[in-house]
């Protein structure tokens, strides 16, 4: 396996609260990993650690060094300035001329049909619009990781389609996702792989097609309950 991403043993307490617990976990380049588990069950603690933004208490985290990574959160900040600042200033920082980060922008702002909202406030956008410069913001600094947190929770079935749809897309350029949802029908959609976490715990890591159509009651029946709507 080309591993992006190798967890081994690692936990995550959060001030009395065991967040994780003896997480082993490797994702691959080209995969589609989609975490899933009733609120509090670790997700967003997992993609902080992978993300670096969270360091485990125990255990250990590798990443391919040679791999750049971005992240979408699920209510994404926005700076008080311009859509097309927003995602300029990240380029900016990274070393670009102000003048070659706002052309880079406005290309990343059209390819998530942003492209005539670049001089809004961006704090004034819509949610699913917020979403989708968030995506511009990662799409613009070429990850060849993406993750994201609930990306959709909070959207319109429009807004939801439109951002499932640049998910997609990401997938179809190369870039590795890895997302938590608790839309099962966007897991179906998105992932090739499922990670079921319940209280910190890795309880099943499956194909998609191995978690909801095969025998999950003999792997995990926390899992299956919980695809059959009875817990979460």
């Amino acid at each position: 396996m080309n591993a992006m991403l190798t967890l081994q043993g690692v936990d995550v307490r959060l001030a009395s609260t065991l967040a994780l617990s003896g997480v082993n976990l490797q994702i691959a380049r080209g995969e589609r990993v989609a975490f899933i588990g009733a609120n509090g069950s670790g997700k967003s603690t997992l993609l902080r650690v992978l993300h670096g933004l969270q360091r485990p208490t125990q255990g250990a985290v590798q990443s391919d060094a040679a791999s750049s990574q971005a992240m979408v959160f699920q209510r994404p900040y926005m700076l008080r300035t311009t859509a097309r600042n927003n995602v300029a200033l990240g380029l900016w920082l990274r070393g670009a001329p102000w003048r070659q980060a706002c052309e880079q922008a406005q290309l990343a702002l059209a390819r998530v049909g942003l492209a005539e909202m670049a001089s809004r406030h961006a704090p004034a956008l819509s949610g699913g619009q917020q979403q989708r410069l968030a995506m511009a913001r990662a799409w613009s600094l070429r990850p060849d990781l993406l993750l994201l947190d609930e990306p959709t929770s909070s959207l319109d079935p429009h807004a939801k389609s439109e951002v499932e749809r640049l998910m997609a897309d990401f997938a179809a350029n190369d870039v590795t996702l890895v997302f938590a949802s608790h839309n099962l029908g966007q897991v179906k959609r998105l992932a090739t792989r499922v990670v079921y976490l319940e209280r910190g715990q890795v309880l099943a890591d499956l194909p998609v097609r191995d978690f909801f159509e095969g025998p999950l009651q003999a792997v995990s029946p926390q899992a299956d309950l919980f695809i059959k709507g009875e817990l979460g």
